[in-house]
């Protein structure tokens, strides 16, 4: 099980590693385009687990107002230098800050995967509680459930834990929040391979497109 607390430290301490790694040419920079391509008009869009802010809340504060939470002070402080147009909240995704019903869409890239297991249908109830009704929602998980640790994650001598509930459970979790799944897409490990894969394995990452069904 995941120590809340330990992510959150964890995240802190590589703070300014993990920004470096994160990129404009992430796998999910073409995939938040399509996404946005798809909503009409959007005025307000909840960045979910933010991080430092890149690659989402700078291309969503062009068009819209960005919200973004994370648990981490410090991935927030790195998200106020690269999205300065966005408002950053420090909260816990299973209980999110807001009213019922407030946004237009919501995006959860990197983040699901770090919450307790047996919270991943809190969460994702969570964002389909602040959506308005037919709000979209992009979220990612791991293709294989997967549940562990690594002690030196992107050799920065920091732990960091994952809790993947897997493609197919949070298929069954989007569809018990009242969600449709428009579109899913596989992509490849976004901060380099940890492991010896070879080329021809299936795609590690799971992401998905949503819409609220009310």
């Amino acid at each position: 099980m995941i120590e809340k607390n330990a992510v959150r430290h964890s995240y802190d301490e590589i703070a300014d590693t993990y920004a470096t790694q994160r990129s404009e040419n992430s796998p999910d920079t073409e995939l938040l385009a399509q996404f946005l391509d798809t909503l009409s008009e959007p005025t307000r869009i909840l960045d979910a687990g933010c991080g430092p802010g890149i690659p989402v809340l700078p291309r969503i504060s062009a068009v819209t107002t960005a919200i973004g939470v994370d648990v981490s002070r410090e991935q927030l402080r790195l998200a106020e230098e690269n999205a300065p147009d966005a408002l950053l909240l420090q909260s816990d995704m299973t209980d999110l800050p807001f009213d019922d019903g407030v946004f237009d869409a919501v995006i959860a890239c990197w983040s699901l995967i770090h919450i307790p297991m047996d919270d991943h249908q809190a969460v994702i109830d969570e964002f389909a509680r602040v959506l308005r009704p037919h709000g979209r929602l992009l979220v990612c998980e791991g293709t294989d459930e997967w549940i562990g640790d690594n002690p030196d994650w992107l050799e920065s001598g920091v732990a960091m834990q994952w809790n993947i509930a897997g493609a197919s459970a949070t298929r069954a979790q989007l569809h018990n929040a009242g969600f449709i799944i428009s579109n899913s897409w596989g992509v490849p490990e976004p901060l380099g391979s940890e492991s010896d894969s070879d080329e021809n394995d299936d795609l590690p990452w799971t992401f998905f497109a949503a819409r609220l069904d009310t």
